[in-house]
């Protein structure tokens, strides 16, 4: 049977429009180069660059939103293509005394018609939950201008739409310029020219003057000696004087937490969570480095620039599988574990790690020679589960690790607020 070839030309419009939408940006402008009809095809910004919108981010949020419905979809594509990298963890850079408001740990996800930076903290309750509290926003303008703003209260809860957010406690809300520097470090500094607010601000004064008042309104407004729109008008006044008296909120850096999961070759990389001594849930970060040893940090002791211990480190990953000598086992069943008190620890052992650091690890709060204490030797130990925990000689303790882990993009063992 013959087959023909039909010119693209040729093809219905509709047709042609389609496949285009499956294209990239750059061959989209390859292809509007070649005649001034099929540059004028590449301009349907309504069915070439919203469908190729809707293909690459509509299961993640809903791009008619974005801008109030008003903005291009072709630079709509451009904007949320930026912010797809954000999407994951991100942990604080290190800084001498970095501010209360600067969370370690920051989890980017998908709004409704916005990127939310929420804080990654404890419950306190004595499980393993974590809670998400609004500490970066970011969106665009009707007129296609970026607008982000921190939530340094993390009031912001629930947060379904733009309008929510524009509806929330304005006082602890900041706005921010978030500049790129790469795919995986950011920078977060306070934009003191809030052009949204003087777009309000001059929008409320004119309708001051469009608007009159009918006589009776006039009336009450000369008897209290006040103008119409005067109430609003001071309540700018002392958001401005409010804004002006409190302390500029000092450029923050961000850094992406790349590998933040395990892989079969690195069964221990990535975020962790587990309870101290002190029945404090802390986070960690695990990594394999380039000497071949497997180092833990607090995810808090690296948002510092001052030099910190890591919380254990191995000189290699060579696991050592079980059944292990009497001596191993008895100093591995005489510990006392240390997880949340509901937990019930039913994990099997499949193998461990010598943790023999040449750090200095000192314990905080520890008084000795000028070094301080030495945390000394350790083990750490594999479970079947895909979790471990670790514990040094000098004490009877296991901490147990459970892994923050996301499920569909979302992040697992979070403490939903109620409505």
């Amino acid at each position: 049977m013959a087959t023909f070839a039909l010119p693209f030309c040729e093809i219905p419009e509709d047709l042609q429009l389609r496949i285009l939408s499956f294209l990239t940006p750059t061959e989209i402008s390859s292809f509007a180069c070649t005649s001034k009809r099929f540059a004028s095809l590449c301009q349907e910004d309504g069915k070439i660059w919203h469908a190729m919108c809707n293909r690459r981010w509509g299961k993640k949020t809903k791009i008619q939103k974005w801008g109030n419905g008003q903005v291009a979809y072709r630079l709509l594509y451009k904007t949320l293509k930026g912010l797809d990298n954000l999407i994951g963890f991100w942990r604080l850079c290190g800084r001498a005394n970095p501010a209360a408001s600067s969370p370690p740990l920051v989890f980017f996800d998908w709004g409704p018609s916005f990127v939310l930076g929420s804080r990654v903290l404890s419950t306190g309750d004595d499980t393993y939950q974590v809670k998400k509290t609004p500490f970066l926003l970011m969106g665009i303008s009707p007129e296609g201008r970026s607008e982000n703003f921190l939530d340094l209260g993390g009031g912001g809860c629930n947060l379904r739409s733009w309008d929510d957010f524009e509806a929330s406690s304005s006082g602890d809300l900041v706005p921010v310029d978030v500049n790129f520097m790469g795919n995986g470090h950011i920078m977060v500094e306070e934009n003191r020219n809030n052009f949204r607010e003087e777009q309000k601000s001059s929008g409320d004064e004119s309708d001051d003057v469009i608007s009159s008042p009918d006589f009776s309104e006039m009336y009450t407004q000369f008897a209290n000696k006040t103008s119409p729109g005067g109430e609003r008008r001071r309540q700018r006044r002392k958001e401005k004087e409010r804004q002006a008296s409190r302390t500029k909120w000092e450029p923050e850096h961000f850094i992406k937490v790349a590998d933040c999961s395990p892989t079969p070759t690195k069964p221990l990389q990535g975020l962790w969570k587990g309870f101290c001594e002190g029945r404090n849930m802390e986070l960690y970060l695990v990594k394999y480095d380039e000497v071949g040893g497997i180092i833990c940090r607090k995810v808090e002791d690296l948002s510092l620039s001052r030099h910190t211990p890591p919380v254990f480190w191995t000189p290699n990953h060579l696991v050592i599988r079980s059944p292990f000598s009497a001596e191993e086992e008895l100093l591995l069943n005489s510990r006392i574990h240390v997880s949340p008190l509901a937990e019930v620890h039913e994990n099997v052992v499949s193998g461990m790690l010598y943790m023999k650091s040449s750090y200095d690890m000192v314990l905080q709060g520890e008084a000795g020679n000028g070094n301080g204490f030495l945390r000394g030797e350790g083990r750490v130990w594999l479970y079947e589960n895909g979790t471990f925990s670790f514990g040094f000689l000098r004490d009877q303790f296991i901490i147990d690790l459970k892994h923050v882990a996301l499920e569909d993009g979302c992040l697992a063992d979070e403490l939903v607020a109620s409505l």
